[in-house]
């Protein structure tokens, strides 16, 4: 039996080279676009569950700050007993200051290790 010529609708297995391309471009859009709605999804529910994270860590630090001062104020005070209160501030502030700097310089180390 002859096929038609021309003007027949063309079945699914007779697509031309360049209809099928134009489908594979439109379905790996499709692809790209659905795997990027999905990572976007994914990072939202990532980001709502570290949001609640930092709001604690943030509270924490506030707190710590809180008792590293009543430290400063407990040693300062201790201090003035032994003291005059000029001397005992001088050195509260020295020793304080002296462990803020190895915490920093340890931090820094750590950092250079890192990268």
């Amino acid at each position: 039996m002859l096929k038609p010529v021309g003007g027949g609708p063309q079945s699914r297995d007779e697509r031309s080279f360049g209809e099928l391309a134009t489908q594979l471009v439109d379905d790996a859009k499709a692809y790209a676009r659905a795997e990027f709605d999905l990572a976007k999804a994914i990072a939202s529910e990532k980001t709502k569950s570290l949001k609640i994270a930092a709001i604690f860590f943030a509270a924490a630090l506030l707190v710590a700050i809180g008792a590293m001062t009543a430290l400063s104020v407990a040693v300062f005070v201790g201090l003035a007993m032994l003291m005059s209160p000029v001397l005992a501030g001088i050195v509260a502030f020295v020793l304080i200051a002296a462990v803020a700097v190895l915490l920093a310089w340890a931090g820094a180390s750590h950092l250079k290790d890192a990268l």
